[in-house]
């Protein structure tokens, strides 16, 4: 029977061209070695691994798609190379695999399968806004997406706020770019004006901006962050 290979977990530059700036050594030597990918989407998957210094042709990387649509049925096949013994690598266009990412059934499969799991050093947004937060970083909840719908959205704002009050805990959300300033706004209509808001935009890019103040102070001059990568954080002190 064949040693399965290694599945690893490749944090994506969060700026695409910007790889080799931000990612460890480490990171950057494992990739050469891998022909086999699995990714989001194939097209940015190349970009990536161009930008990372991935030795040309890049024909010879065979990248496979997961994304939202893929089905359970079809991870095995996915994981195949890997049981054959060939070492895979996982990306994702979220920044780190399986973290608010479809990523994360393949790796729960490959555990099932005894393929080792290996994660890779690399940038997280998430964790890089809460460091540059000021907010507390003991304890925090990540929830991903929050409802798109405007009602539902705003009673998750204000299950947020409270949940933030009553566990003295950051909550940490993100939106798809394009809605990222209607959450911002619905964020301004809905909080307590005393409520602190992070903004944490295009995160270890030349533009970036990370900033935490009150919602009233954010409603008097808001930022536009239409189609920028953002992650928002709130924090209420009960006190």
């Amino acid at each position: 029977m064949r040693t399965p290979g290694r599945l690893y977990l490749i944090p994506v530059a969060l700026g695409g061209e910007n790889a080799q700036a931000v990612l460890s050594p480490v990171t950057l030597g494992i990739l050469p070695a891998l022909r086999h990918f699995i990714a989001e989407n194939p097209k940015t998957a190349r970009q990536f691994l161009k930008a990372a210094g991935y030795p040309p042709p890049l024909s010879a990387a065979e990248i496979q798609t997961l994304n939202e649509h893929t089905t359970a049925a079809e991870l095995p096949r996915l994981l195949a190379p890997l049981l054959e013994g060939s070492d895979c690598g996982l990306l994702s266009e979220a920044g780190c695999p399986a973290v608010a990412d479809p990523g994360a059934a393949l790796v729960r499969l490959a555990h099932e399968q005894g393929v080792r799991v290996v994660p890779l050093v690399g940038p997280s947004s998430v964790l890089l806004a809460l460091m540059a937060s000021g907010m507390n970083g003991q304890r925090f909840a990540f929830h991903g997406y929050l409802p798109v719908d405007r009602e539902k959205r705003r009673k998750k704002l204000l299950e947020l706020e409270r949940l933030s009050a009553q566990q003295d805990a950051t909550q940490i959300f993100i939106e798809a770019p394009y809605r990222n300033q209607a959450l911002l706004q619905a964020a301004l209509e809905t909080c307590s004006a005393d409520t602190l808001l992070c903004l944490a935009t295009d995160i270890t890019l030349g533009s970036e901006s990370i900033r935490t103040q009150a919602v009233a102070s954010w409603k008097n001059k808001p930022p536009d962050i239409n189609r920028r990568p953002t992650v928002f954080l709130l924090y209420r002190n009960a006190g």
